[in-house]
């Protein structure tokens, strides 16, 4: 039998080590640190932009965090024992390139090399958000990009109440929802947030107390208000994204001019009997609502869900659509609904998708906005805000 002292003797003829010193030039020299320490170890300092996989779990997540095995790894614990036993490991997994820090964080300390206190996540929210950790395009580090980010809500019906529930389960640190409407017996057939003991009463706060016992993480603000040209700017400002849920033209447009202004992504979605429509609308770098929809129709020729109709289902599928690509642009991941139009129609359960190109005559635009005015729009009549039209270059 063999003793610890011999199997780790052992270990150490098999890999490659290096001090702290020699780490540094190997992280200049393109080296990843891999720190394998449990988390309580890791919240107290490690070094800067280290990825962190505890020991017990090295195997079965490493993969997914580092697909190419070709990436030069330094492996490191706190004293250079386990990093050891993980350097091995990672060799007989097929990556080529592993070493091992000897004297781990605690010679690194005491060298006096750079540390930082990582921002991490709470024992409990990792359980809860376990399924995102597990994905490499999301990981630890897109969870607190989540838990940091800040969504605003416009409307809490029908589009509103999935995209609320599945940005709250996701981790939005922030939702503001706006809405100024009472909860009404009418909603339910398809605004999830709301529940028949809470007809009556103000939709923001249906929405919160729903949002909140799905996700108590989940810093709720109500805007128990109607967005207008007086408010708009101060509202959406802080916000990472919008999620437009709103059932008319006027908002659509006076929401597009303050974005635009704003540099404020928009994520639409719009539904009419059995169709709905997504798009996304980057004002500093893509299209916008008006270079997709420069005027609005005539108001008899695009009555409401209250007149049309709407299958309640449908807002559930377009809703969690935008909650998608809301997640999306917050983690910068995947091809997104830029430029962009998605129409689909529940009837034939299928998916078009149509370009949308700029507008050369629309004036409401990233590069022009400080010349927006934010005005309040005639629902019959949408003409382009500008104060001046732009110089001409």
């Amino acid at each position: 039998m063999s003793s610890f002292q011999q199997i780790l003797r052992d270990a150490k003829s098999r890999i490659e080590e290096t001090d702290s010193v020699g780490a540094v030039t190997l992280i200049a020299e393109g080296y990843r640190v891999l720190d394998v320490r449990e988390p309580e170890e890791y919240e107290q300092g490690s070094v800067p932009n280290a990825l962190h996989i505890p020991r017990g779990i090295l195997e079965s997540n490493i993969e997914n965090q580092i697909p190419d095995y070709e990436q030069p790894l330094i492996v490191m614990c706190a004293s250079g024992v386990r990093s050891v036993f993980a350097t091995e490991t990672l060799k007989q997994m097929g990556y080529t390139t592993v070493v091992s820090m000897d004297g781990g964080f605690n010679q690194w300390k005491q060298n006096g090399f750079d540390c930082e206190t990582p921002y991490t996540l709470a024992v409990k929210q990792r359980t809860k958000y376990q399924r995102h950790l597990q994905l490499p395009e999301v990981g630890e580090e897109g969870q607190l990009k989540l838990l940091n980010s800040k969504v605003l809500l416009l409307g809490a019906g029908g589009l509103g109440s999935p995209a609320a529930m599945y940005l709250a389960a996701a981790g939005i640190g922030t939702l503001g929802v706006v809405d100024m409407d009472f909860v009404d017996e009418s909603n339910l057939q398809r605004q999830i947030l709301h529940s028949v003991d809470r007809i009556g009463i103000r939709k923001v706060d249906s929405a919160k107390e729903t949002i909140n016992a799905l996700n108590p993480d989940v810093n709720v603000i109500t805007y128990d208000t109607r967005l207008n040209a007086g408010n708009i700017l101060e509202i959406l400002e802080g916000y990472d994204v919008v999620v437009d849920g709103s059932d008319n033209f006027s908002s659509r447009y006076l929401l597009n001019d303050a974005s635009v202004k704003l540099g404020i992504p928009v994520v639409h979605g719009s539904i009419f009997r059995f169709e709905g429509q997504i798009a996304v609308f980057e004002p500093r770098e893509g299209v916008t609502y008006r270079d997709m929809q420069p005027q609005a129709p005539p108001p008899d020729a695009a009555p409401n869900c209250a007149e049309a109709g709407v299958l309640g289902v449908l807002p559930g599928i377009v809703g969690s659509i935008q909650a998608l690509e809301t997640i999306k642009l917050i983690l910068d991941i995947g091809e997104r609904l830029s430029e962009r139009l998605l129409i689909f129609n529940s009837l034939e359960m299928t998916f078009h998708e149509y370009e949308i190109k700029r507008d050369p005559v629309n004036e409401i635009t990233w590069e022009n906005r400080d010349s927006i005015s934010i005005v309040e729009i005639d629902e019959t009549c949408f003409p382009p805000q500008v104060d001046q039209p732009p110089s001409a270059t």
